[in-house]
């Protein structure tokens, strides 16, 4: 983004340029657990984070087997709206599926 200034006829024409800083990027974590079931972690990879079915049962498995797997990586607030829709989700379906993020 780039400020001008100018007065015309007093002579004084400043230019300054602003550095532009990249957002902090935060990743996307679903937790294991012992009730939520593999077909609804499959459903919320698919409908909040726009995996392929594929892709959704790879993160699933890797869920199952490793305790997390990585959904995505998003700006803090999408990352927190993706956490959050999770959590809505799973408790209007009776599942205790955690999801988290952290600094990438």
């Amino acid at each position: 983004m780039s400020r001008c200034e100018a007065e015309t006829d007093a002579g004084v024409v400043s230019m300054t340029r602003e550095e532009v800083k990249e957002p902090s990027m935060y990743k996307v974590l679903i937790l294991n657990d012992d009730y939520t079931t593999m077909e609804f972690v499959v459903e919320i990879l698919i409908s909040v984070f726009n995996k392929s079915a594929e892709e959704a049962t790879g993160i699933m498995l890797k869920v199952h087997k490793e305790g997390a797997g990585l959904c995505g990586v998003y700006t803090y607030e999408v990352a927190e709206t993706k956490v959050d829709t999770v959590h809505t989700l799973a408790r209007e379906k009776g599942f205790p599926l955690r999801c988290t993020m952290e600094m990438d």
